[in-house]
């Protein structure tokens, strides 16, 4: 049985499902590597403009496996300490695999997003969740850190440093109705109507341009790591010279318009 799904369930979108239910799709090491491989792989899919990322059965991720880690290749002859790192490394390279997408990540949060799957669910650009969804930094319940793979980074910018500082030293669980109430999502769903509401937005975001998706999606990510106001203001014109002067997009939003129909852009 594959780790990992890969669906096209309406045009231009593609699914991507971690498919170990029987372990909450908890982040062992044989599970992670064909994930990554599969988020590459769908980047460079030109005909996908909008991801859907989600878990198989009542969790979305459950973050570390704590029974069966799996086998982190290519580590002989290294010591304790380098295995380690090359352990982490390859839950880190998901997650930034995440970010480097071309495409927008809407991740349809259907259960449990523990520890590392909490920041898997950080690192896409829309988080949707269903009613019964659990979110929580759980490196702190286990004796150690709550951060990790970018969570310390990555959840004061989406919900404000006090409340992240509370959450992640707290080590409590935020449930799906609470998620939307402060910013964690953008939306909370009944669980059988998760997926139908990310392709609804998915289906949204398509009829735009693609390079103006694109382009959009690496400038708000750009703007939540710009030194300053100037600096961003600057990346945000040279996107938009580039879309204006190198594409007739604009001029067809303007037919469109007055002609009342939807503009068809070819970028």
């Amino acid at each position: 049985m594959p780790f990992v799904l890969i669906d096209k369930p309406r045009p231009h979108v593609t699914l991507v499902t971690l498919n170990r239910p029987d372990r909450m799709n908890a982040m062992a090491f044989d599970v992670m590597i064909p994930f990554r491989e599969a988020l590459e792989s769908v980047s460079r899919d030109n005909d996908t403009r909008v991801v859907v990322l989600t878990g198989e059965g009542r969790a979305f991720c459950a973050g570390a496996d704590l029974e069966d880690a799996g086998v982190v290749p290519d580590i002989a002859g290294l010591t304790r300490p380098a295995i380690a790192r090359r352990a982490m490394e390859i839950l880190e390279d998901v997650i930034l695999a995440v970010r480097k997408m071309h495409q927008p990540v809407i991740a349809a949060v259907n259960g449990a997003a523990i520890g590392g799957g909490f920041c898997l669910s950080l690192a896409a650009d829309i988080r949707i969740a269903s009613d019964d969804a659990v979110f929580r930094a759980a490196g702190i319940n286990n004796g150690l850190t709550a951060s990790e793979l970018g969570i310390s980074y990555l959840l004061p910018r989406a919900i404000g440093a006090s409340r992240a500082f509370e959450i992640m030293l707290s080590g409590r669980d935020v449930g799906g109705a609470e998620a939307a109430q402060i910013g964690l999502v953008s939306a909370t769903v009944p669980g059988d109507q998760l997926l139908e509401r990310c392709y609804a937005l998915a289906e949204r975001i398509i009829g735009f341009s693609q390079v103006g998706v694109e382009l959009t999606k690496r400038l708000l990510w750009a703007g939540l790591d710009a030194g300053s106001l100037q600096t961003h203001i600057d990346h945000e014109g040279h996107a938009q010279l580039y879309v204006r002067l190198t594409t007739e997009n604009f001029e067809e939003a303007v037919r469109a318009r007055r002609e009342q129909r939807a503009p068809h852009y070819r970028d």
